[in-house]
C-alpha cells in the first residue's frame, strides 16, 4: 500500500538585517534565564559571538560561552563539546552562532546534556547505534553566519567518525532549532570560497529535495513510523523551486562582489527556503557521496576557510559529483530536471532541454565561482573508488530518498565521472 501523508516541520522565524539585535527578547520569550553560546573561532575572531553574548547579557540573561566548534565536526570535536556541556551545564536554551559546523555542535551540546549515553549511540546506523532520544532537548536558537547549509532548519546533526573515514549524522525530529534568527548582515564577512562551497550546498538541497523520490512512492507508514525526510511533496517543492530562483540571480553575484547587500540578502533567504525544502523531503546521491568524499581527505585545503587541518568542505564535496548524479537520475523525471535547469539559467529557458541541460548548468556555474575541477582537483583518484563507493553506500538514509534504487554500480558511475568535471 503507497503512502497518501506527509509531513511537514519548520522551525519559527526571524529573517532581516538588524534581527540578531532581539535574540534577548527571543530567548526570553523562551522561558531562557541562562544560556549557552556556541560559535567557532572563526566567528568569534569576527566579534560575532561577542556581540550576541552582549545582546543577550543586556536582557539580563547569564551567558556562558563555548568558541571550541570545529569547522566539519567530528566525532571528537563533538566530544570535547559534550564533555565542556556536561561539565558547565545545565542551560534553558543553546544559541548557536556560526554555520552549519556550530549549529551542528550545538545541537550534539542540546542532545547530549539532556540524554544518557554516548554520542556513537545516537550517531546513524550502520556507523552508529541509530539510538533515538528519550527525554525532550533543551531548545536551540540558531543564529546562521553563513548562506549555505540549511542546518538552521533541519533535523540533522553532521559529523565525521574518524576512525571510519566516513562523514554521517545523528538525525532525528527534536534536533531541529526552535528558532532560526537569520540576520544577513552577519553573513557581509563570508569569504567568497566560503560562499561559493555553502552556496553550492543550498543548490543542492534544492535540487535533490526537488528530484526526491515522491512521498507517494513510499510504502505507507504507521504514526510512530514516520521521519523527517519523507519525500518530494508540494510544500517542500515550493521552497526548492524558490531556492533555486533566488540563487540564479545572486550566486555569482555574492561569490565576486561580497559587500552586495542584496545579493547577500538572497542568498541567506534562499539558503533558509531549500532547509526547509530538503529538511522535510529529504536529499539522495549527491550528499551521500559527499560523506566519504569530506570523510576521506588527504591535503587538501580549501580556499577561504581558516581551518588548522585538511578538509573538504561539505557543500564543495555535495558539489563534485552533482553533475554526475543528475545525469544518472535524469530519465526517472525529466521535466522535474528541465525545470531546475531553466530556473538556474533563465536566459538559456527557451533552448532545447535534455538529460545534460541541468548537470551543464551546475559545471558553468561551478566553474565561474572558482570551485576546483572534480575530485581529481581535491586528491582523489580512481583507486581511491572502491573505499568511497563503500562509504557512500553507507548512507542508506539519505539513498532511500532517491527517486530509484541505487546500486554500487551507479554510484561508482557517478563517482568515476566525477574525477573531472570540465
Amino acid at each position: 500500500m503507497d503512502e497518501t501523508v506527509f509531513t511537514y516541520g519548520s522551525p519559527q522565524l526571524k529573517f532581516g538585517p538588524g534581527a540578531i539585535d532581539e535574540i534577548a527578547w527571543d530567548a526570553s520569550n523562551l522561558g531562557a534565564r541562562r544560556v549557552a553560546v556556541v560559535s567557532d573561532p572563526g566567528v568569534a575572531d569576527a566579534g560575532i559571538t561577542q556581540r550576541v553574548a552582549d545582546v543577550l547579557t543586556g536582557g539580563d540573561i547569564s551567558v556562558d560561552v563555548f568558541t571550541g566548534a570545529r569547522v566539519e565536526p567530528s566525532d571528537a570535536s563533538l566530544q570535547e563539546a559534550t564533555d565542556w556541556a556536561r561539565k558547565n551545564g545545565p542551560w534553558d536554551a543553546i544559541v548557536a552562532v556560526g554555520g552549519g559546523s556550530s549549529i551542528d555542535t550545538a545541537k550534539a551540546i542540546a542532545l547530549m546534556t539532556t540524554n544518557d549515553g554516548d554520542l556513537v549511540d545516537y550517531i546513524n546506523a550502520p556507523v552508529g547505534g541509530g539510538k533515538n532520544p528519550t527525554k525532550p532537548l533543551v531548545p536551540v536558537i540558531a543564529v546562521p553566519t553563513t548562506t549555505g547549509t540549511g542546518s538552521e532548519s533541519t533535523t540533522i546533526c553532521v559529523l565525521d567518525v574518524l576512525e571510519a573515514n566516513v562523514k554521517t549524522g545523528i538525525s532525528h525530529a527534536s534536533l531541529r532549532p526552535r528558532l532560526a534568527v537569520i540576520d544577513p548582515q552577519l553573513t557581509m564577512t563570508q569569504p567568497a570560497g566560503v560562499t561559493a562551497a555553502a552556496g553550492m550546498d543550498i543548490l543542492c538541497h534544492a535540487l535533490e529535495s526537488y528530484t526526491a523520490k515522491p512521498y507517494t512512492e513510499f510504502a505507507a507508514k504507521r504514526a510512530e513510523e514516520r521521519v523527517p525526510y519523507c519525500g518530494a511533496n508540494p510544500i517542500s517543492d515550493m521552497w526548492s523551486r524558490e531556492a533555486v530562483r533566488l540563487l540564479a540571480t545572486s550566486f555569482r553575484t555574492a561569490v565576486a562582489d561580497g559587500d552586495d547587500v542584496d545579493a547577500r540578502g538572497a542568498m541567506a533567504l534562499a539558503a533558509t527556503f531549500a532547509g526547509m525544502g530538503f529538511g522535510n523531503a529529504g536529499v539522495h546521491v549527491p550528499h551521500a557521496c559527499a560523506y566519504p568524499i569530506a570523510g576521506m581527505v588527504r591535503d587538501f585545503r580549501p580556499d577561504g576557510y581558516d581551518a588548522d587541518h585538511p578538509m573538504v568542505p561539505h557543500g564543495m564535496a555535495v558539489a563534485m559529483t552533482a553533475p554526475a548524479a543528475f545525469a544518472l537520475l535524469y530519465p526517472t523525471d525529466p521535466g522535474r530536471h528541465h525545470e531546475m535547469a531553466a530556473l538556474l539559467e533563465p536566459d538559456t529557458a527557451g533552448s532545447d532541454l535534455g538529460r545534460d541541460a541541468l548537470p551543464d548548468a551546475l559545471r558553468r556555474l561551478m566553474r565561474d565561482i572558482g570551485l576546483p575541477n572534480g575530485l581529481v582537483a581535491l586528491g582523489y583518484s580512481p583507486n581511491d573508488l572502491p573505499q568511497l563507493v563503500d562509504g557512500a553506500m553507507k548512507q542508506q538514509r539519505l539513498l532511500a530518498t532517491a527517486p530509484v534504487d541505487i546500486t554500487e554500480t551507479d554510484v561508482e558511475r557517478v563517482l568515476r565521472d566525477s574525477m573531472t568535471l570540465w
